[in-house]
């Protein structure tokens, strides 16, 4: 198998597993997206005149006949291909001949690589946000089957003021549309166009035209000087990894919080038995595993987000083979927060509160007792504070 960086001398086989590392594995999911950059590609250089239309052409069939086997499992990336890129491009030139090795022109695999990255996380955000939405949806329809039972609001776990089912469900409702919101945001820094930057520093003597791969792949801008695109690797990363942590803690609250009301002590809910597993030891039990994965989600992304942002925080100016251990945090985030959500949104549609083992303390009530008596006598709230807590103080005695 021929590299794209080949000129013929051996590679110690010990070098290519180490260097090509998960990449053969991770890039399955870039492999659309490579071909759609690369089509773009082939479209400028023929509109500048740098390949004929018949060679464009041949090579837009031609990466399209491979993008389709590849999704029919036809073809799979391996080590010896080491990444996407070399894989796609062997397959090419050996299924259409040497057009195919007109591709690479006016193109490093370091802006290759980051407009398919762009280009598929433009899409994860959208699925993200997608199903933080089916969150808040199935929250939408616990409110609506139950949001009138009674609940006590907690601070320092202590019942604290009155609330309800559709109180506790709004408050995680909007937060997580706030995180959708925030994932969103996050596209600002992937929407620009890294093509013709090539590996930093553009491409000498050739007549590139970056707005057409801009038109062409949907990018909003593009992303110049052509030296900046190297130095932004990992913050659009980094960003959308934090944006995604911050939706996976709170759902790691509100696991939390069916955890606690799971438990027999307080038996306020009940959980699906479809979504609980059994005990191997202990005949009775019913455990909310899927709940305490949830729970525990937001610190795997605390530790990709660390990751990231340790990998370049010190790098120099260009690119650096660093950047590659990118992928696996930030691919690993995504897929758990897309599975996390997922599982959550189905979990609600199953939580039954039962509102018989609900009972609600007399001393959720006194903050509602002060201020009555301040609208009622006109004093001031903290002579009326007073008085109501040496009057519970008196009736607890």
């Amino acid at each position: 198998m021929a590299r794209l960086w080949d000129k013929g001398s051996p590679l110690d086989e010990r070098v290519l597993r180490y260097t090509a590392g998960e990449d053969h594995q991770l890039d399955a999911r870039l492999v659309p997206y490579d071909v759609a950059g690369s089509k773009a590609h082939a479209s400028m250089l023929a509109a500048q005149g740098l390949i004929s239309p018949d060679d464009a052409a041949a090579i837009g069939n031609g990466l399209d006949q491979l993008a389709t086997g590849h999704a029919r499992g036809e073809w799979s990336i391996s080590l010896a291909d080491e990444d996407v890129h070399t894989a796609l491009e062997s397959r090419l030139t050996a299924l259409i001949g040497a057009a195919g090795g007109r591709l690479h022109l006016g193109r490093s695999r370091n802006d290759q690589v980051l407009t398919a990255l762009r280009l598929y996380l433009k899409d994860a955000c959208v699925a993200l946000a997608g199903e933080a939405g089916a969150v808040t949806l199935a929250l939408q329809r616990m409110i609506t089957r139950q949001g009138s039972i009674a609940l006590p609001g907690y601070t320092h776990l202590q019942q604290a003021m009155p609330s309800s089912v559709a109180l506790w469900a709004e408050g995680y409702a909007e937060e997580i549309r706030d995180d959708a919101a925030g994932i969103e945001a996050a596209v600002r820094r992937l929407d620009r166009n890294p093509l013709g930057s090539a590996a930093g520093f553009g491409v000498p003597a050739l007549p590139l035209d970056r707005s057409h791969t801009q038109r062409t792949l949907g990018f909003a801008s593009i992303h110049a000087p052509v030296t900046a695109v190297q130095l932004s690797r990992g913050k659009a990363e980094a960003e959308l990894t934090f944006q995604m942590l911050l939706l996976l803690n709170d759902l790691g609250r509100l696991a939390s919080d069916l955890l606690l009301f799971y438990t027999r002590e307080f038996s306020y809910v009940r959980l699906p038995e479809s979504m609980t597993t059994g005990s191997s030891i202990m005949p009775q039990k019913r455990n909310p595993d899927v709940l305490e994965l949830v729970r525990s989600a937001g610190a795997v992304a605390q530790g990709a987000l660390n990751e990231i942002i340790a990998i370049t925080a010190k790098l120099n100016a260009g690119y650096h083979r660093d950047l590659q251990r990118i992928k696996a945090p930030l691919f690993r985030t995504i897929d758990l927060t897309l599975e996390s959500t997922a599982i959550v949104a189905q979990t609600l549609d199953g939580v039954e509160f039962i509102a018989d083992n609900i009972v609600l303390d007399d001393g959720l009530y006194a903050a509602e007792r002060a201020n009555a008596l301040v609208v009622k006598e006109g004093i001031p709230f903290r002579e009326a504070y007073r008085r109501v807590a040496a009057e519970m103080k008196s009736e607890d005695e």
